[in-house]
């Protein structure tokens, strides 16, 4: 592994970091306030931030693991470290939308009353300005170092948002004389948690699973028929991350050329494909000998 990679894979982690930091920063806050004001919705959104933070801390171990050079025993590297990670992050945070279901539904047969104060206002409206300084800042770094884990991250902080100001939205109803609202909102993140987690799940599994990754087929065929000496492409497979997409196919080139001039050509379609498909870092070309 280069220097200037390890570079790249520090920045990613020093930002983590810090996303880490104030993640669990604003988990306390919205965690203490809630128990202390019997807000179970704002307990709730509390130990949704904390699953964020403990996320976060996930991927700085993954990305460790993730970033290690190819080895004799890991020719194609490391970076699936990073997808089986995130399955542990679904693991908790299904643990995590399992117990607030089950808190909001006992609440909801036994309803307990709280006084949503100005204080509890306060409390949200700090936390979401947070989290949306937050999500700004994680996005605009991610595109810069072009991260997709840092990006991925930065959209799951925007859909927390929407979660806190239902949160504030229950604040505001239970003010009015509601207080039913709250264990309803309680059970609503939890599920919204517990869909969270599905995805997680469902987008680890294609990966590890080696299911076909998004590819434009035809954007493949016709970059490769450019190159000088093919005459047909077929049998286009593809499998990986996102960031590290692995393809072979099969090229048909005149049965009379020369080994040489056919690896030339081998070479070709290689550097051209990454060169126009971003995320693609291995290409298998299979040379075919075309007799019509």
């Amino acid at each position: 592994m280069t220097i200037d990679i390890q570079k790249h894979y520090q920045k990613i982690r020093k930002i983590l970091i810090i996303v880490l930091a104030l993640n669990w920063a604003v988990a306390l806050v919205k965690i203490i306030y809630g128990l202390s004001s019997r807000c179970f919705s704002m307990t709730a959104d509390g130990f949704h931030s904390l699953s964020d933070g403990t996320s976060n801390l996930i991927g700085i171990v993954g990305i460790h693991f993730a970033c290690q050079p190819v080895d004799k025993d890991h020719p194609y590297g490391h970076k699936k470290y990073e997808t089986l990670f995130s399955l542990g992050i679904a693991a908790m945070l299904f643990l995590v939308s399992f117990n607030l279901l089950k808190a909001g539904w006992q609440r909801l047969q036994h309803p307990v009353s709280f006084q949503a104060d100005l204080g509890s206002f306060a409390v949200m409206l700090i936390t979401s300005a947070v989290n949306i300084y937050v999500m700004r800042y994680e996005h605009r770094k991610g595109k810069a170092l072009k991260s997709d884990i840092l990006v991925s991250d930065s959209l799951h902080t925007r859909a927390d948002i929407f979660t806190s100001f239902s949160v504030i939205i229950s604040l505001i109803v239970t003010r009015l004389g509601f207080p039913l609202i709250d264990p309803i909102v309680t059970i609503l993140i939890s599920l919204f948690i517990g869909y969270a987690a599905f995805a997680i799940v469902k987008q680890s599994s294609d990966v590890l699973c080696d299911t076909a990754v998004f590819l434009d087929d035809q954007k493949v065929k016709d970059i490769v028929l450019r190159i000088e000496g093919v005459r047909a492409c077929h049998k286009i497979r593809s499998r990986g991350r996102i960031d590290d997409v692995h393809i072979d196919l099969h090229v048909q080139v005149n049965p009379n050329m020369h080994i040489d001039d056919a690896h030339q050509i081998s070479y070709r379609i290689e550097e051209a494909i990454k060169s126009a498909i971003p995320g693609i870092t291995d290409v298998v070309v299979h040379m075919e000998p075309r007799n019509h």
